[in-house]
């Protein structure tokens, strides 16, 4: 198998000077995973992807991307490599500013980032309103609209959009639909997975959603008490089933 994207080698995570969120976990992810992350509350999912993403630094252990040790790089050197979604759809976004203007600026992920509207010419016009207009859900319509006037939909497929203006090594995905009505929901995982397949993207997607996470992505892991517990793919993860999943969390 080719060398991981990103590995994490013994990780520990402490908060509060004594409770153990993540507990010894090692993780490989491989280029064009799409991994769907199970585990109940608690359980660490949120701290493994801050830990990921520089947001918070391990007790002890070692990050590595493509086999370089980045565990002291913090979350704006990994800004580079990484991108984020998260489950809040004002997150991510600059509210003032036009859906056009927020595309714009995403170009400009992990460099000096200053916006010049003269790079608003009708040629990036034209390419904004084909790259929106894959979500399905009317955005293309509203590039000249400011993001805090969109739907909860829209502004959530317009973060996704930005986190993968520029590709990144690593995608993050936050619960990135857990705040959207379900037919909202079903609409943006559907064009989620278009876009992570088309531009073979390499993902992480937090999910409490069974269906989801056995429906889309080729690899599934279930987190407990900051421990992998399953970790499958290929024909193993097709033939597992919702009442299986269940058997891993405890209520």
């Amino acid at each position: 198998m080719t060398n991981a994207v990103i590995s994490l080698k013994n990780i520990n995570v402490v908060v509060g000077g004594h409770t153990k969120i993540i507990d010894d976990l090692n993780l490989d992810i491989y280029q064009g995973d799409f991994i769907s992350i199970l585990g109940t509350n608690g359980a660490g999912k949120s701290t493994l992807f801050n830990t990921i993403a520089g947001n918070l630094a391990p007790q002890s252990g070692q990050i590595l991307h493509n086999g370089q040790d980045i565990t002291q790089h913090n979350a704006v050197q990994r800004t580079k490599m990484i991108a984020r979604v998260f489950q809040d759809p004002k997150m991510g976004t600059a509210p003032r500013m036009t859906v056009s203007e927020n595309l714009l600026l995403a170009e400009k992920r992990g460099e000096h980032r200053a916006l010049r509207s003269r790079g608003l010419n009708k040629e990036k016009l034209v390419e904004y309103a084909a790259i929106t207009a894959k979500m399905g859900n009317n955005l293309d319509q509203r590039l000249q609209t400011p993001t805090g006037s969109l739907s909860g939909g829209q502004r959530q497929a317009l973060s996704f959009l930005m986190a993968t203006r520029v590709k990144p090594e690593l995608l993050l995905l936050d619960e990135h639909t857990a705040a959207l009505d379900p037919k909202t929901s079903d609409q943006l995982m559907a064009a989620t997975n278009q876009q992570i397949l088309d531009n073979q993207l390499t993902a992480l997607m937090i999910t409490h959603n069974l269906e989801d996470a056995l429906r889309y992505g080729n690899r599934l892991l279930i987190l407990n008490a900051g421990k992998i517990v399953l970790d499958v793919n290929g024909s193993k993860k097709q033939a597992l089933t919702e009442d299986q999943l269940l058997t891993y969390f405890t209520f």
